[in-house]
């Protein structure tokens, strides 16, 4: 879940229903007869229409407000010690198997590389929360805060490279929102030193790199004709819904 910070062209979510787009996305891009579909179009509307209701993540509503208290954030800095852990192999499992894709084998390089730089920024959070290395080493996690890294285990195992390059970049648009709303409530409403913002500041804040390495992967895909958007709706909605119960097992 400690995913680079959002693509810059994708919005970040709104009212739009988690479900698929009316109709539904063709099921492989570029199928013949229908005109091929431009990389940053494809991202666009899967943000659009994997993105989580209003109000679905209750948590960061509390948090926003104010009305969640500071032991929240240390089971969040527990809990992405190991999601962290969990995603970087994930990421890395994908770059090897996108091996003769260059493009595709890039991205998924730069979302490993995100977890180590997420790690880093994490000690700030984990050092104003208190936590030490022996309580990080010997925390039990909570199911429902692991179910995200599992599902993008499997997606790493057994989905195709770009479909799950689709549903990873609808889901740091989420992700990416809910950071920047957890950075503004550390300022307004808790007091945490600077340090402690880092690790949110790290995905509240456009990435072009990534947004570029996104977009040069999947249009790689469509190209080849790999690209598969109803698969990777699939998985984007998994994925937005593994999204949510992180948090509200972490409010639990």
């Amino acid at each position: 879940m400690a995913r680079p910070a959002r693509p810059s062209p994708a919005t970040a979510p709104g009212g739009s229903s988690p479900g698929l787009r009316p109709g539904g996305p063709p099921s492989r891009c570029g199928d013949t007869g229908a005109p091929r579909p431009d990389a940053a179009a494809v991202l666009d509307e899967a943000v659009r229409a994997l993105a989580p209701e209003d109000g679905a993540n209750r948590l960061v509503r509390r948090i926003a407000a104010g009305q969640e208290p500071r032991s929240v954030f240390a089971t969040f800095a527990l809990e992405q010690h190991q999601v962290i852990a969990a995603d970087r192999i994930s990421f890395q499992h994908l770059a090897r198997r996108a091996d003769g894709d260059p493009p595709v084998a890039d991205f998924f390089d730069l979302l490993a590389q995100g977890e180590t730089r997420a790690l880093a920024r994490l000690a700030g959070l984990a050092d104003a929360c208190g936590l030490t290395d022996r309580e990080i080493a010997e925390y039990w996690p909570r199911p429902g805060c692991q179910a995200f890294p599992s599902y993008a285990a499997r997606l790493a195992l057994a989905a195709e490279p770009a479909d799950a390059a689709i549903a990873l970049t609808a889901n740091f648009a989420s992700w990416g929102g809910y950071c920047a709303t957890v950075r503004t409530a550390l300022r307004e409403h808790y007091d945490f030193p600077e340090a402690a913002h880092g690790f949110f500041g790290l995905f509240a804040d456009p990435a072009p790199e990534l947004a570029d390495a996104a977009r040069a992967a999947v249009q790689q895909s469509i190209d080849t004709g790999q690209a598969r958007p109803a698969a990777a709706y699939r998985h984007g909605q998994l994925l937005q819904a593994y999204e949510v119960m992180f948090w509200d097992s972490l409010g639990e």
